[in-house]
């Protein structure tokens, strides 16, 4: 997750990279652009479900110039 001033997607998001594929989600876990492999976008969107209030508060922390923390991946 990064500042991204004058990006392209104007919803809150999330930049996901797998090998050589690149996905974008928004914070309800739906693909607004790129592409995974099933499997990962499925793990992508269950991380997003349960890391949803962290992600929400890096989007915050960010958006305010501000450093954002790691949130934890799925074990």
């Amino acid at each position: 997750m990064y500042q991204e001033v004058g990006g392209r997607h104007n919803t809150p998001h999330i930049h996901v990279r797998y090998a050589e594929h690149e996905a974008v989600y928004d914070f309800e876990g739906n693909l607004i652009e790129g592409e995974l492999p099933r499997r990962q976008h499925k793990l992508v969107q269950a991380w997003i479900v349960l890391r949803s209030d962290d992600i929400k508060t890096n989007w915050i922390l960010i958006q305010n110039g501000k450093a954002h923390y790691k949130i934890e991946p799925l074990k």
